[in-house]
């Protein structure tokens, strides 16, 4: 591969070398490559294919985070500074911070009051009071419910002295909340603030200005108010409070298996991961259905601050109705769970996806938890920091968990998330369970206990794991390729499950259970990090064809959907296509490991997919294909090219396997085969979409595997004219992926781009999707069926098929 060094960012280079070493000497490093990427939507808890929580906003706390569309989960979170209450996570109405309460909010208050016209000056702090009458707020006439000191006469002046934190002053709004019945005047340190006419009403709000906030840096606030009543009842209530401060959010940063996010809170520093160990390699991990949220505080200025982080979650108008919540504790476990009672297996399906299962949340770390009114849980853990004390409560809707944090300290702490699915499926009449608990003996608190064991381990593997696939991916195609890369693995990972069936053979599946040209786009990404993966992928067509049970010669489109698998349901054969990429996906993974012992075990079946191929020849009529939603189109050259390349890939596993006939008759055909297609497609400075439409032209995206796999069917000269044909017809957000629109497939894209070794031909096709990606006003996880001429979505958003970006790494 030619290398282009005046596309390196030599900083960047530079910090790489220095965090890769660093990764070496250090177990656990939280460094990271950062990634600048806008994400359209921002990873943060992938549990299960039915349970993938994003936020959809570029600050965390704008909205609560989303399944992907429009459900909501409304879960938030606050950072308590010394007192001060932050607002770092979700969406909510924020409670407010009691400086001196009101009587409305159940609270006694205490100040001095006469029914006597007093000397003037009666409202600064430095009046001599001394002959007032100290009572009980507020004061007002019998059936005003939150009067404590009766007041009948027709006027009334009231003073109330209050301390103030300076702190508050500096880091919040402080606001004045009172009631009055009639007309009422209100001081604070001599300056008047409220002025009302002949009025009444409750629970008025005003925002104290500067002014005013200015006098009351000393700690000291007084507070005035004169109240005249005019006929019916009487009433004078009054408060000072601070509004709960927004977190300033400074960065985020996508990675591979985590999302970073920092934000100042006051002086302090909160780092906040969201952290899916799904790693490749290691099939205990990644079949964990864990996810941790870790946090970890720091001093901006050198002190010792009192910090401790609140969680509040409400699961019912995220997991449909019917659910309960309870909390527990187990074995040192402070547990959330949250699901539908005595559920039956597979019966739920028609009612929603998320109506199965179970969602659980919580940790083994010093932590206390409450389940109750939120407002109440929040203004306790507001006033005292923990949860220890808070009372129980009828209400069951809400969970909490709040927790001390060590400032400084070297390792975060955190909750853990998880979902038990009980089975994944019901997979031709065998009731399969989750690879995790494959054998039914492991409980939900085993699976903890284990998660939590691995808690420092796993992590310092995540931050390695990330920095490595950044660079990596950084080294084959520049910056903006490795960010795409990282933020494309956890969606496609997620989007599978992972069992055993009775045999003891590895499944890996989507709900669909296919299609097989879904796994095909995908493939790149498991072919990088685990082969073993796309065997398990496959596992399930070659069964059903090897059973009896499908019968035709050429792999079925699905196996049936979520939670039943029983053979094809979605209608409509695509012989070819389903053929072809069996047969590149099993030389892939042949040539990854370096051995066909996988196409061995399965080689009838595979001489028959290459049988059918060579027997339909070239032209392959007016057969389905994968991008069939762009319209019918028979004769279609990307088709046949992927049928050619599936009967060449046939070859290639019968020479590794020393079937020197039949891979010499096969790779013979194909040669020929590509003869012919260069012909039928030839339309002067490219080639056709189809053989019959002169003017029509397309991506040969398929073309790509004839280079990956060391093929070489198609010359040089094919690839060459089709690459610089593309850039011709380059829009803003990228090449359509056909003449007949204007949207192309992002998956497509990175294929196209990859066709050439010529790295600045891939960049000029790579860097308009990353753009879109960066700027689409479409908030939703990656699409992969974009406009080009647009920063909007056309459809199929949060698929699997984004490990297609990881084509080039397979170099």
């Amino acid at each position: 591969m030619r290398v282009y060094k005046t596309l390196m960012n030599k900083t960047f280079i530079c910090l790489l070398i220095v965090v890769l070493a660093a990764c070496k000497n250090t177990p656990y490093s939280d460094e990271t490559i950062k990634s600048d990427l806008r994400a359209p939507a921002y990873p943060l808890l992938t549990l299960h294919p039915h349970v993938k929580l994003w936020s959809m906003t570029d600050e965390l706390n704008k909205q609560n985070m989303t399944f992907g569309g429009s459900t909501q989960l409304p879960f938030v979170a606050f950072l308590r500074v010394d007192g001060v209450m932050f607002h770092f996570m979700g969406s909510k109405e924020l409670p407010m911070q009691a400086i001196a309460p009101m009587a409305l909010d159940h609270e006694k208050w205490e100040g001095k009051f006469t029914s006597l016209v007093p000397d003037e000056g009666w409202e600064q702090p430095d009046f001599d009071d001394k002959y007032w009458q100290l009572s009980e707020g507020a004061f007002g006439t019998p059936g005003m419910w939150e009067a404590r000191t009766r007041w009948t006469s027709s006027n009334i002046w009231v003073r109330r002295e209050v301390e103030v934190d300076p702190y508050l002053l500096e880091h919040k709004k402080i606001y004045l909340r009172y009631s009055h019945d009639d007309v009422f005047q209100l001081y604070i340190n001599g300056k008047q603030l409220v002025n009302t006419g002949y009025d009444w009403g409750a629970n008025f709000k005003v925002e104290v200005p500067d002014s005013i906030l200015q006098t009351m840096k000393s700690g000291k606030a007084l507070i005035a108010a004169h109240c005249e009543n005019r006929m019916g009842g009487a009433l004078v209530d009054f408060g000072l409070y601070a509004e709960l401060k927004e977190a300033k959010q400074t960065s985020v940063d996508v990675q591979a298996t985590q999302t970073h996010y920092t934000f100042e809170c006051g002086d302090v520093e909160l780092k906040l991961t969201f952290t899916a160990p799904y790693l490749l390699d290691d099939l205990k991990t990644l079949a964990r259905p864990v996810n941790y949220i870790s946090y970890q505080a720091k001093a901006l200025d050198g002190k010792e601050h009192d910090v401790a982080v609140y969680f509040e979650i409400d699961p019912h108008k995220a997991f449909r109705a019917g659910q309960s919540t309870q909390m527990y504790e187990k074995d040192g476990l402070a547990l959330m769970k949250t699901g539908q009672e005595n559920q039956k297996l597979w019966v739920d399906k028609e009612k929603g996806e998320r109506s199965w299962g179970y969602f659980y949340l919580g940790t083994k770390d010093d932590v206390t938890c409450a389940q109750g009114d939120a407002a109440e849980m929040r203004a306790y853990f507001m006033k005292e920091g923990d949860l220890k004390q808070m009372r129980k409560s009828a209400e069951k809707r809400y969970a909490a968990f709040a927790q001390k944090l060590d400032v400084d300290s070297d390792f975060p702490q955190h909750l853990t998330a998880a979902f038990d699915g009980l089975y994944t499926m019901a997979y031709f009449g065998e009731d399969l369970r989750p690879y995790w608990n494959k054998d039914g003996k492991t409980s939900i608190e085993d699976l903890y206990a284990e998660a939590e064991k691995d808690y420092k381990e796993v992590m310092a593997k995540c931050y390695a794991f990330d920095r490595q696939l950044m660079a990596d991916a950084y080294l084959a195609g520049g910056k903006e390729y490795a960010e795409l890369c990282a933020l494309a693995y956890r969606q496609s990972v997620s989007a599978f499950q992972m069992s055993e069936d009775s045999d003891g053979e590895l499944l890996y599946f989507t709900p669909q259970v296919g299609p097989v040209d879904e796994y095909y786009p995908a493939s790149p990404l498991y072919l990088r990090y685990n082969p073993d993966l796309v065997k398990a992928m496959l596992n399930p067509f070659f069964y059903y064809s090897e059973s009896g049970k499908w019968g035709k010669p050429f792999p079925p489109h699905d196996l049936g959907g979520y939670p039943i698998v029983n053979g094809q349901t979605i209608g409509g054969d695509m012989p070819v296509e389903e053929a072809g990429n069996g047969l590149i996906m099993t030389a892939a993974i042949a040539k990854m490991e370096k051995n066909a012992s996988y196409a061995e075990k399965h080689w009838k079946t595979l001489t028959q997919w290459a049988e059918y191929l060579l027997e339909n020849g070239t032209d392959t009529g007016d057969q389905i294909i994968t991008d069939n939603f762009a319209g019918d189109c028979p004769h279609h050259a990307n088709l046949s090219a992927k049928g050619i390349l599936g009967i060449a890939a046939y070859a290639r596993l019968a020479e590794m396997l020393n079937k020197k006939e039949e891979a010499k008759k096969y790779m013979n055909a194909a040669s020929e085969m590509a003869k012919e297609w260069e012909m039928a497609a030839y339309a002067g400075d490219h080639y056709r979409l189809a053989f019959d439409q002169p003017d029509s032209w397309g991506m040969k995206y398929n073309l790509v595997w004839d280079r990956l796999l060391g093929l070489n069917l198609f010359p040089e000269r094919v690839i060459q004219k089709e690459t610089d044909f593309y850039l011709a017809k380059m829009n803003e957000f990228g090449c359509p992926l056909d003449s007949r629109h204007s949207y192309t497939k992002a998956d497509w894209t990175v294929w196209t781009a990859s066709l050439s070794d010529d790295r600045m031909q891939f960049r000029k096709l790579m860097l308009p999707l990353y753009k879109f990606m960066n700027e689409t006003t479409d908030r939703t996880p990656m699409a992969d069926l974009i406009n080009t001429d647009k920063a909007t979505i056309v459809g199929f958003a949060g698929r699997s098929v984004v490990g297609a970006y990881f084509i080039r790494l397979l170099e």
